[in-house]
């Protein structure tokens, strides 16, 4: 097996990735409390999917440019909604718009998808994101769009203080207030789109929305409040990236945790600041609420061992990934327990708790499997349809016997799969191995080159296991 990935190398990417989110969101964060449109990246997210989706129609992958213009195309048609929905009178809220807005196209992308086959796995990536598994070129080039973005918002950043700030005096000194709204919705779109494909919506919505919040708790100056969100990013992005590292993690969920509880300590902390000479008393507030916090934390502890003992109320659920692994691991190191089972077999039930999970999920709970047997076995009963589990069980084999994992990975290159697949399972040969034989994962397997790289990875493997008779 090649040389272990060590964190820095693995965290770089991420890190800079959260660096070149932070830097555009919380400057966006700041308009978007402002104008009291708190949910619109949602909105503009589910958007952007939903061009994605309409793209994976005609068998465009949902990573590819084309993809990336069909969702251009939906964002610029949503930002000329809300721009034009920004209503004078206030009768009609605009975050009800933004709210209507984001149901029609949640609903629109669970229509089209069902006309799609595989294609749930696929925008189901798009939305939840893959932060740990972004590449250099991705990194590049948001920083390339963000970059752009930044420099039309300063350049033009007066004018969208003043619609944001107040569009009435806005529109009074003469400001075209929908134009404005427009470019502004259209540049936050852009942000949106480009987004959402590697961090996720959940880490995109923190990202924009946590700093802001923290700046304004803190201080009313402009300069002052992006320069607090973008020191806390970054600080919150290097501690969750570090804490996904230690704990096996998903990487958007933890770093997103973290935020939530900066963001707890931050008001905690000014609000106690801010009561004076009362200083004590809303420390005493404070202990009493984290009694209370901790009875309850306790006293739910308790109640679930209570009920989960109990079959009349814990369901008949099979047991936790974690059960999984040692009862095959107790079956003997030929694994020949878990092959033997009939009817409600553990590697169905293991299969079934993994296959709804995001990648980042599943790859999380597979690194808990340590047994190259039972990962193997694991392998051959996953339908060959699901190419994201295959790819996470093979990459695990892969990692713990690269003599038992490379054929699995070579194979999923072989198969007439998408394009990420391949590129996936290319890069977990690539990062393992040290090996690159001039694979081109975005073109198709068939092709002369392709044919000829897959020939020697083929050998490469038959090579490897010769070595080892």
């Amino acid at each position: 097996m090649g040389d272990a990935i060590g964190p820095l190398e693995l965290m770089l990417l991420p890190f800079a990735e959260c660096l070149v989110l932070v830097g555009i969101h919380s400057y966006l964060g700041l308009h978007v409390l402002q104008r009291q449109v708190i949910f619109v990246d949602l909105a503009l997210a589910q958007i952007a999917a939903l061009g994605t989706t309409i793209a994976f129609l005609f068998s465009i992958d949902p990573l590819s440019k084309g993809a990336y213009v069909f969702s251009l195309i939906a964002t610029v048609i949503g930002a000329a909604v809300f721009s034009l929905t920004r209503f004078r009178d206030n009768k009609i809220p605009q975050e009800a718009i933004i709210g209507l807005v984001y149901a029609i196209a949640a609903a629109l992308g669970i229509l089209i998808v069902a006309q799609a086959p595989h294609g749930a796995e696929h925008i189901q990536k798009i939305l939840t994101g893959s932060l740990l598994w972004v590449k250099s070129d991705e990194v590049a080039a948001a920083a390339a769009v963000y970059g752009l973005v930044g420099a039309f918002h300063f350049v033009f950043r007066r004018k969208f203080s003043a619609i944001s700030r107040d569009p009435e005096a806005a529109r009074a000194a003469g400001v075209n207030v929908r134009l404005w709204d427009f470019l502004f919705y259209v540049s936050f779109g852009l942000v949106i789109t480009h987004s959402v494909r590697t961090a996720g919506v959940l880490l995109v919505f923190v990202f924009l929305v946590a700093p802001a919040i923290m700046a304004l708790l803190v201080t009313r100056r402009v300069g002052v409040q992006l320069a607090i969100g973008w020191v806390v990013g970054t600080l919150v992005s290097v501690g969750g990236l570090t804490l996904s590292y230690a704990a096996d993690s998903a990487t958007g969920p933890t770093v997103v945790s973290l935020y939530g509880g900066v963001l707890l300590a931050t008001a905690i902390g000014v609000w106690i600041f801010r009561s004076g000479p009362r200083w004590r008393r809303s420390v005493a507030q404070l202990l009493v609420g984290v009694a209370v916090v901790g009875f309850v934390g306790l006293g739910m502890y308790e109640l679930g061992g209570v009920l989960g003992a109990d079959p009349e109320w814990a369901g008949a659920d099979g047991p936790s990934l974690t059960h999984h692994h040692h009862h095959h691991a107790d079956a003997g190191p030929s694994g020949e327990g878990a092959a033997a089972c009939e009817g409600d077999c553990p590697i169905d039930r293991l299969i079934a708790e993994l296959a709804p999970l995001d990648i980042e999920s599943k790859t999380a709970r597979a690194a808990a499997l340590e047994d190259a047997v039972l990962v193997e076995e694991l392998l051959e009963h996953v339908d060959p349809g699901d190419e994201e589990l295959t790819l996470v069980v093979g990459r695990r084999l892969l990692q713990l016997d690269t003599l038992r994992g490379a054929p699995h990975l070579i194979a999923l290159m072989t198969r007439g799969t998408s394009p990420l697949m391949r590129d996936e399972a290319l890069g977990a040969l690539r990062e393992v191995t040290g090996e690159d034989f001039g694979f081109d994962p975005w073109d198709a397997p068939t092709t002369a080159a392709n044919r000829e790289a897959l020939e020697q990875w083929r050998a490469w493997s038959a090579r490897r296991a010769a070595s080892t008779r």
